[in-house]
């Protein structure tokens, strides 16, 4: 049953986004007085269709290979290598015989939808599953409370972000970014100095190992219990709702991030936590496992959260999916530098369902469709043939040259680049494969 609700995630999330996609060539290419063919959601490869019709001169349908869809403009090189009507001379209501910036929109329209789709879609989260968000300024009050590996970067607990390369930054979240992870010059108010502290960028690995945060807001006293999860290991010690843990394996807890670290640093052990029940103090001995997974919740923080309204859940939006698109693509360049491996930051469609959930969470659903979406319209625009951002490519150099290039080099480029696609998503779906043995 897991297996088919994270496929079925999986099918929802990218036909929603590849129809959006195509829809953007499909309006434009009318508005300009293109005639559309085809227009299909999976591929209707050798002939084979779950269903179609035909309106307005376009055959719209479903095809059986669930893999993207498409939308046939004439008089255009595309994935379906129909060359035949390209020997023909160009007729008005064809691509080709288009001007050039109608061309161009045309292109760039499918990018623009999945970009505008994913802003919108974490927009309306910012709005109604987060609602609110916690501000750097409350959480400079008392100041960070520094990870071990943020102290091993210089910085302390105590420390008071106000920068992040140079840019103030208004919700603390921001600070926990990937892209601070992947390098970042983090400027800190320490007492009476101001410091500017450089993350490396390799730093969201070493998290990764972790589990934790770079940062946490230093809240004392620490939060107490707000509920326990069933079957957790802090159930069979003993825990209950509203304990005031304030001490793990003898060493004092001011902060949830403390917390965190203490109970990583004695996974797999047996160790007393020291806790206040009722005003009185007690210990308790846990036995943690590997994972040092203790099953609770914790209670709020004495912070006030500030409220998104619609204009901020908007700008936030917009920001969180440009950084997205930026930490992709500097993630593209570690690949290309030799920082990254392929096999490792590569997903095919096994890795992508695994990233929706085995359970159907409607907040986590929309969010993992707004990062594909945002995913779609980066690597779309990347000036490889066969995609967007390769015709893109051939239609700035018309510009710039004065010179259209023949029917020949675009259908060797159109070849060149659905083999290269072809082949990265054979190392895709075969990384899976081996992820999942």
């Amino acid at each position: 049953m897991t297996g088919l609700i994270m496929t079925v995630q999986l099918l929802l999330g990218l036909s929603i986004l590849v129809f959006l996609h195509e829809l953007g060539h499909y309006l434009t290419a009318k508005m300009f007085g293109i005639k559309v063919e085809k227009f299909y959601l999976f591929f209707d490869a050798w002939g084979g269709k779950l269903m179609s019709f035909e309106w307005h001169g376009t055959e719209f349908g479903i095809g059986w290979l669930p893999f993207g869809g498409y939308c046939k403009i004439a008089g255009m090189v595309d994935e379906s290598m129909d060359t035949a009507q390209l020997a023909c001379e160009p007729q008005a209501w064809e691509f080709r015989a288009k001007p050039a910036w109608q061309r161009l929109i045309v292109i760039c329209a499918g990018v623009i939808m999945n970009l505008i789709t994913g802003i919108f879609i974490m927009s309306c989260l910012l709005l109604s599953s987060q609602s609110n968000y916690l501000s750097n300024d409350e959480v400079s009050q008392y100041g960070i409370y520094a990870s071990p590996i943020a102290r091993e970067l210089h910085f302390q607990t105590g420390d008071k972000i106000v920068q992040v390369n140079g840019k103030t930054v208004k919700r603390f979240q921001d600070v926990q970014s990937l892209n601070v992870l992947l390098g970042a010059t983090i400027t800190v108010v320490r007492g009476q100095d101001t410091l500017n502290i450089v993350v490396p960028d390799d730093t969201y690995k070493r998290l990764n190992v972790q589990r934790g945060a770079l940062f946490e807001p230093f809240n004392y006293p620490m939060a107490t219990i707000d509920s326990i999860y069933e079957s957790s290991i802090a159930q069979r010690a003993g825990l209950q709702k509203n304990d005031l843990i304030i001490a793990v394996a003898g060493d004092s807890v001011r902060s949830f991030g403390a917390f965190r670290d203490l109970i990583w640093q004695h996974r797999a052990q047996e160790i007393v936590i020291d806790i206040v029940r009722n005003n009185v103090p007690e210990s308790l001995t846990v036995k943690l496992d590997s994972t040092g997974y203790l099953g609770i919740q914790l209670g709020s923080y004495p912070y006030q959260l500030a409220s998104y309204t619609i204009s901020s859940a908007l700008f936030y939006g917009t920001k969180d999916a440009f950084d997205l698109i930026l930490a992709n693509a500097r993630g593209l360049g570690k690949i290309f530098t030799g920082k990254e491996k392929a096999q490792e930051s590569l997903q095919g469609p096994v890795g992508m369902a695994r990233i929706y959930g085995g359970q159907w969470v409607w907040t986590k659903f929309w969010y993992i469709t707004a990062l594909i979406s945002l995913i779609l319209a980066f690597m779309n625009i990347l000036p490889i043939p066969a995609l967007d951002g390769g015709h893109l490519v051939f239609i700035l150099a018309e510009i710039i040259t004065r010179r259209k290039p023949s029917i020949k080099v675009l259908t060797v480029a159109q070849t060149i680049g659905m083999m290269l696609l072809l082949g990265i998503m054979i190392f895709a779906i075969g990384n899976d494969i081996i992820r999942l043995f």
